[in-house]
């Protein structure tokens, strides 16, 4: 089991989100996954052009030369693709969407409305390649933040034929980098459950009917 994760911190090693996903890693490799993470602050990827040369001259084929290609090389070895960022204004990073859109070389140029009618006489079939899960944080202890990167990582997976095997929402992000007293043991629990979400998805590659109800009601 190999699970790649892109984080879209500008914070980087130092952010909240990164929190999250450490503890998420740590239960994974205790089950026997191989892990990487990239994070986004560290790489040069350019804003994606829309010149749709790679949609002419086939997947990958990008005018652009910077990192993105590297990073598509290390996510085509991912059985589990995680895409990992903070809440900004109500969405994913700026960080996180430059390299979403450069994704656009590796998904398909038709609308969503155009492959479902191409489609529709199709017996349903299991999505290929990696799974896909999100993690997100936010400063506020309202998970209605999130709204918008739930509705937009389920286009993602839409697009990308790509199951969806699971969305982490943490709110009040501050506290698990730097939690008071009073509130210590409430964050390492949350971080031990997030070790027990790891493990399960590295064994099962899926969440629980119970763990996902759990992932509703936690921090």
């Amino acid at each position: 089991m190999k699970i790649v994760v892109i984080n879209g911190s500008p914070k980087g090693k130092a952010g909240n989100t990164n929190v999250m996903v450490s503890a998420f890693l740590k239960g994974a490799k205790e089950a026997g996954a191989e892990t990487a993470s990239i994070f986004l602050a560290e790489k040069e990827i350019q804003h994606c052009r829309g010149c749709h040369t790679c949609w002419e001259r086939g997947p990958g084929q990008c005018v652009i030369s910077d990192d993105m290609l590297s990073v598509l090389s290390l996510l085509g070895w991912a059985d589990i693709i995680v895409f990992a960022t903070p809440v900004y204004f109500e969405n994913v990073s700026g960080m996180l969407k430059v390299f979403m859109d450069r994704m656009t070389m590796i998904g398909s140029p038709h609308s969503q409305k155009d492959m479902k009618e191409e489609n529709q006489d199709l017996k349903p079939t299991e999505a290929q390649g990696p799974k896909l899960m999100m993690m997100s944080s936010c400063g506020h202890s309202d998970k209605s933040e999130f709204q918008v990167i739930s509705l937009w990582i389920n286009r993602v997976a839409q697009k990308m034929h790509m199951d969806l095997i699971g969305e982490i929402y943490s709110t009040r992000g501050k506290l698990l980098n730097n939690p008071p007293e009073e509130l210590q043991a409430t964050i390492d629990n949350y971080l031990k459950f997030l070790e027990k979400v790891g493990k399960e998805i590295a064994t099962e590659i899926k969440l629980s009917a119970v763990t996902r109800e759990l992932i509703k009601k936690s921090f």
